[in-house]
């Protein structure tokens, strides 16, 4: 890849994400939060510029002007006549190698492979309706956004409908942030160490996720691909938050009332829809797992 085209894939990365990189600035420099978008940039810790950011993936011999640049990242080396064949073989540039590498990527890696490929190997669950997020809120009077947003049917609804439910939440990172009087009315009891024994591919917290392994494995994901599982984890976002106890409808979104046998079909079928997205998204990240690990 020249120079002009590696220019014109990175500015349209740029472009592509600035959809979303673009606003958040624009609120942080007001000071303004958002109950929604903002867990796109403070759960997950990947900093907007890193976001914006472009590399090609392996097996992608760089030439030209600029190519040198990509030598300050991690697993980038320069070729001298010695390229890969069908990637410029012959040619002087820079590519990046999995074999070259860190030792902290690679250990990283090795996770992710048996996060992912375990998920991959059980069906979808699609019964938890998102009740996550209203045991955040299970019989507390400090809920998470309650500064900015509050609850459509009131601390005594939002605890009536967590009451009439079982919850089946299979997330670590969601579970633990359940309230203390929550936390028992679950099914399950994630853990760190049992995360690759539970997480399942319909549950919406993984499939967010995916945007987390994809930029924890740069530079050896694409960035279109990191840009592919942020927008699905933006999409699944929505649906959580619409899903919430929280009245949002002064941010322009309408819930999906799960207290309502409505609600929860619209819940599964919009959850079933996100499963599906997220397949073939999780089958390239294994694949560059398993260029990274052998």
């Amino acid at each position: 890849m020249d120079a002009p085209a590696r220019r014109a894939r990175a500015r349209a990365h740029r472009e592509r994400v600035a959809a979303w990189t673009g606003p958040h600035r624009e609120r942080r420099r007001r000071g303004e939060p958002h109950p929604v978008w903002d867990f796109l940039f403070t759960y997950y810790s990947h900093r907007p510029a890193l976001l914006e950011r472009w590399d090609p993936g392996p097996g992608v011999l760089l030439t030209g002007d600029g190519a040198e640049e990509f030598l300050d990242r991690p697993g980038y080396r320069r070729t001298a006549g010695n390229g890969p064949a069908g990637a410029g073989a012959g040619d002087d540039g820079v590519i990046f190698d999995p074999a070259a590498v860190p030792q902290r990527l690679r250990t990283t890696a090795g996770f992710v492979h048996r996060l992912l490929t375990a998920t991959r190997s059980r069906a979808p669950q699609l019964g938890c309706f998102g009740l996550h997020e209203w045991a955040m809120v299970y019989r507390t009077d400090q809920p998470r956004h309650g500064a900015t947003t509050g609850l459509r049917l009131g601390a005594r609804g939002t605890d009536e409908v967590v009451e009439s439910m079982s919850i089946n939440c299979s997330h670590v990172d969601a579970y633990r942030f359940f309230t203390e009087a929550a936390a028992p009315r679950n099914a399950l009891r994630p853990t760190r160490e049992s995360q690759v024994d539970l997480e399942q591919p319909g549950c919406l917290h993984a499939t967010m996720d995916l945007y987390k392994w994809a930029y924890k494995l740069a530079p050896a994901v694409p960035s279109e691909l990191v840009a592919d599982c942020f927008a699905l984890a933006a999409d699944v976002r929505e649906l959580d938050m619409r899903a919430s106890p929280y009245d949002l409808t002064a941010h322009g979104f309408t819930p999906v009332r799960i207290e309502t046998p409505q609600g929860r079909a619209d819940y599964v079928r919009a959850q079933a829809g996100f499963a599906a997205r997220a397949e073939p998204l999780r089958e390239r990240l294994i694949e560059i797992t398993e260029l990274l690990t052998t």
